[in-house]
C-alpha cells in the first residue's frame, strides 16, 4: 500500500502539476499588463489559495484528472497543488492574453486594409498606421 502511495505521489509531483510560464513567457505577460492588453480569467492567488483544499488548485486550474488525484492525495498533496494551481492560473490568462492581443491586431489590421483598399488611406498613411498597430500589440524583446 505504502508504495503505491510513494509511486503515486512521485508521478504525480513530475507530470501532475501545471508547468509555470518560462521567462520569455513571464515577461511578454507583464509586456501586455503594463500596455493594458492582459486578460485575466483567473486569479493565481486564488489558484493557489484553492491548492490547500483537496484538489482545489488542479480543478481551479482545469486540470480535473489531477485534481481527483490531489483529492485522492490529499492533504499530502498540499505540497505541490498549490502551486500547480498557481501556475495554471497564469498559464490560462497567458494563452487568454494572446488570444485577444492576437484577434485586436486582427481586427485593427483589417479596418485598416479596408481603408486602404476603398482608398480612403493612400500607401504612406497606412504604412504609418501599419507601423503604430505593430508597436501596440507586438512584443519583441
Amino acid at each position: 500500500m505504502f508504495r503505491k502511495l510513494a509511486l503515486t505521489t512521485l508521478i504525480t509531483l513530475t507530470a501532475g502539476c501545471a508547468s509555470g510560464l518560462n521567462s520569455q513567457q513571464k515577461a511578454e505577460l507583464a509586456y501586455y499588463e503594463a500596455n493594458n492588453l492582459e486578460v485575466r480569467e483567473k486569479s493565481p492567488g486564488t489558484g493557489a489559495a484553492l491548492g490547500l483544499l483537496p484538489g482545489g488548485g488542479s480543478f481551479y486550474g482545469r486540470s480535473y484528472g489531477y485534481g481527483v488525484v490531489n483529492l485522492l492525495l490529499w492533504p499530502v498533496s498540499i505540497f505541490w497543488d498549490p502551486v500547480s494551481g498557481y501556475d495554471a492560473a497564469q498559464s490560462i490568462n497567458y494563452q487568454a492574453t494572446r488570444a485577444h492581443v492576437d484577434s485586436q491586431r486582427r481586427k485593427a489590421m483589417d479596418s485598416l486594409d479596408a481603408q486602404l483598399q476603398s482608398d480612403e488611406i493612400d500607401i504612406k498613411h497606412y504604412t504609418l498606421e501599419k507601423r503604430k498597430v505593430d508597436d501596440k500589440y507586438a512584443y519583441n524583446r
